[in-house]
């Protein structure tokens, strides 16, 4: 999976929380929104430097929540879990947990959520 690939995979499955995303789709997607995310902060800072709220960063974060939850999704089936995994972020110990299921190699063949 590319870095392009995998952006153009998160927008175009955005509300697709069925199947499976490969370890380098979701860290590819992670690392789009957090380059994003510095930019768009750059760019509120340099636009609006006396404004406490940063609008432009506000939009984008909004447009990617979705798709960044739909990828998040996908990754958790690809080793085998449910979405519903994904409430542990609301946990300390839990963090680590789904830590470990995002870098974990993904399931080989076919699981319970496909190929």
């Amino acid at each position: 999976m590319t870095f392009t690939g995998s952006i153009k995979i998160g927008f175009n499955n955005y509300l697709t929380f069925k199947g499976r995303a490969s370890r380098s789709e979701y860290w590819y997607w992670y690392l789009f929104v957090l380059l994003l995310s510095l930019c768009t902060q750059l760019f509120d800072v340099a636009a609006f430097p006396y404004s406490v709220w940063s609008p432009t960063n506000t939009v984008t974060s909004l447009v990617v929540l979705l798709p960044g939850w739909a990828v998040f999704v996908r990754r958790l089936h690809d080793v085998n879990r449910s979405g519903w995994w994904m409430l542990l972020v609301l946990t300390v110990i839990g963090i680590f947990v789904l830590l470990y299921w995002l870098t974990k190699k993904s399931d080989q063949g076919e699981n319970s959520y496909g190929e």
